[in-house]
Formats: C-alpha cells, sequence, structure tokens
C-alpha cells in the first residue's frame, strides 16, 4: 500500500509541475489571468509534497520485501522537492525570475525523476535458499557470488544460471579481439 501512495502522490506532483510550465508560458504569452492560476498550483504542488512525506517514509518503514526496509530515496528525493518547491515560491514572490526559471525547470525534473522511480518496479528479495529448502551453490569466482543453480535449472548458457558470460580459458584468454 505505501508504494502505492507514493505512486500516486508522485504522479500528481508531476501533473501539478507540467501544468505550472504551461501555465508559465501562458502567462509569459500575454495572458495575465494565467498567474493567479499559477500561484494556486504552487501552493497545491507544496501541499502535496508535505503530504507525500509520511508516505515516504512510509516506504521506507514498510516498503522492502520479505520485511526489510525499503530505498531511502523516495524520503530524501520529497525532502528535497519540498525544499525546492518553497524556494521556487519565494523566488517567485520577490519577482527574480531568473532564478525562478531555472530553478521551476530543475524542480520539474526532479518531479519527473521522482515519478519513473515511484513507478519502477521494486526489486525483487535476494534469494538465500532453494524453494525446496535447499540453500544456493556457492560459485567458483574470487568473489564467492552466489550462482543461482537451482536443481540443475540454469541459462542453458553453461553459466551455472547465475547470468554472467563464461570466463575465456587457454591461451591468449586474456587478449580481446574487436572486430570492426
Amino acid at each position: 500500500m505505501p508504494r502505492l501512495l507514493l505512486r500516486a502522490t508522485a504522479t500528481a506532483s508531476a501533473v501539478l509541475g507540467l501544468a505550472q510550465t504551461v501555465l508559465a508560458g501562458s502567462f509569459l504569452n500575454g495572458h495575465y489571468e494565467a498567474l493567479r492560476a499559477h500561484e494556486l498550483t504552487a501552493m497545491a504542488l507544496g501541499g502535496l509534497l508535505i503530504a507525500q512525506l509520511p508516505v515516504a517514509v512510509l516506504v521506507r518503514r514498510r516498503g522492502g520485501a520479505g520485511g526489510a526496509r525499503g530505498p531511502w530515496w523516495p524520503l530524501g528525493a520529497t525532502a528535497l522537492l519540498l525544499a525546492a518547491s518553497g524556494a521556487q515560491m519565494g523566488t517567485g514572490y520577490e519577482r527574480a525570475v531568473g532564478v525562478h526559471v531555472t530553478l521551476g525547470v530543475l524542480l520539474v525534473s526532479g518531479l519527473l525523476f521522482g515519478l519513473v522511480g515511484a513507478w519502477r518496479p521494486a526489486p525483487a528479495p535476494l534469494a538465500t535458499s532453494t524453494p525446496e529448502g535447499e540453500p544456493l551453490a556457492e560459485s567458483g569466482t574470487e568473489s564467492g557470488t552466489i550462482s543461482g543453480t537451482i536443481s540443475g535449472t540454469g541459462s542453458g548458457t553453461g553459466d551455472g544460471g547465475s547470468g554472467r558470460l563464461p570466463r575465456p580459458t587457454g591461451a591468449g584468454a586474456d587478449a580481446v579481439e574487436v572486430a570492426p
């Protein structure tokens, strides 16, 4: 449920951010009544980012798979976007147009990156045993990673199902030839 709420607030924030660009452009084209709508949309965006803060905390506390904690990025990104939104409103009221426009571009970019991150699938939990309860086999690599071989199943490439390409062996294994 926390990820669903994050997706909803991130989507609404991105929509409001994109609406801000349209309203700012409309104002600059001479439709002066768009400035009031721009101001109200900025206030709504700030309020939505305030509402997204506890959602980001919930994603961190309960967002992980298997009872693990969720990622930090929603909380950090929301706090940064909220601070940028406050600075954006301040520069708008002070008529610091150069800073206001630059910060607006960065703010909308951050909202869109947050939208993409919120809709990205959650990473799968790391498996520590097979479905039959047998531990995964250790691979013979220097890093000691788990190979992922489960009861003889694999990717069919002879790599034991690890997803890695096999290391070259034999004479000249260190030389790599690239065709033009």
